[in-house]
């Protein structure tokens, strides 16, 4: 007959084998799980059906690098988002150290989120975010940091539709509170060229804005002016629309860019 102690050495017994029972199945799903996941980003078609650029290609070559920010967007703009590299082992590694693809100079408006709008994970985009992508002495060494110490070849300033900080800019505002009128005060050369010009003025100053500070770090000294003009890194522009979900990566900052040793090849599905 089993005495009390012993029915409940007996119960305790039979909960812990549940347990590792439990455990290994886990942990057999979770590894078949991540086996099933890898055949799956390994399969030629599936690769080429969502658009994927390889992301060791993407951080080695600043065209590969827009590109995978490109097919992003498409698979978020169609709800196909695959969440990327967002993973208890993906976090792991990471904590040894980061090799981010692109650096993204944004703007701190919450609809914006790069990661979420180009379908990117844990490592993969160094951001950088001031109202209206205003910079000042601490952005512009954020950006340098990226590309000369972490070896990030793309930085894609990154502006977007119905933009308050322009619109401040636009309307001028009379004795703006604490540091606001700094903003406003970077912003205001991109709305004066298209005063009376157009009745969309918002969304055309949005864009020179961003091509303004394109322009801007192309010329900012002595790091990021000379890597561009030597064809080591790439900086461009684009607008997100916050309708559609769409990124329009602008094509005046697309021309005239310096000779390079980097491929322009299309990779899509590589």
């Amino acid at each position: 007959m089993l005495t009390h102690v012993s029915f409940k050495k007996a119960a305790f017994s039979a909960c812990m084998l549940l347990l590792l029972a439990t455990a290994s199945f886990a942990q057999r799903s979770g590894q078949q799980v991540k086996d099933a996941k890898k055949a799956l980003y390994d399969d030629p078609k599936w690769r080429k059906e969502n658009y994927i650029i390889n992301r060791d290609s993407a951080y080695a070559n600043p065209y590969y690098a827009l590109q995978k920010l490109r097919w992003g967007n498409q698979r978020f703009t169609e709800g196909r988002s695959i969440h990327p590299r967002q993973d208890a082992d993906v976090i792991n590694e990471l904590a040894k150290g980061q090799q981010p693809f692109a650096t993204i100079v944004g703007c701190s408006d919450s609809r914006v989120s790069a990661e979420i709008l180009f379908d990117q994970g844990f490592g993969d985009l160094f951001v950088t975010r001031t109202a209206g992508q205003v910079m000042a002495q601490a952005s512009y060494g954020t950006i340098e940091f990226a590309s000369a110490a972490l070896g990030t070849k793309l930085i894609l300033v990154l502006g977007h539709s119905k933009c308050g900080a322009v619109e401040a800019a636009i309307s001028l505002p009379e004795n703006p509170p604490g540091h606001i009128s700094t903003l406003i005060n970077s912003i205001k050369p991109a709305t004066k060229r298209y005063f009376g010009v157009s009745d969309n003025l918002l969304e055309f100053a949005v864009r020179q804005n961003v091509i303004n500070q394109v322009n801007e770090l192309r010329e900012l000294e002595p790091v990021l002016s000379r890597m561009y003009q030597r064809g080591e890194i790439l900086i461009v522009g684009g607008v997100y629309d916050l309708a559609t979900g769409q990124v329009e990566f602008l094509e005046e900052t697309m021309v005239d860019l310096p000779a390079t040793k980097f491929s322009k090849k299309d990779i899509m599905g590589m």
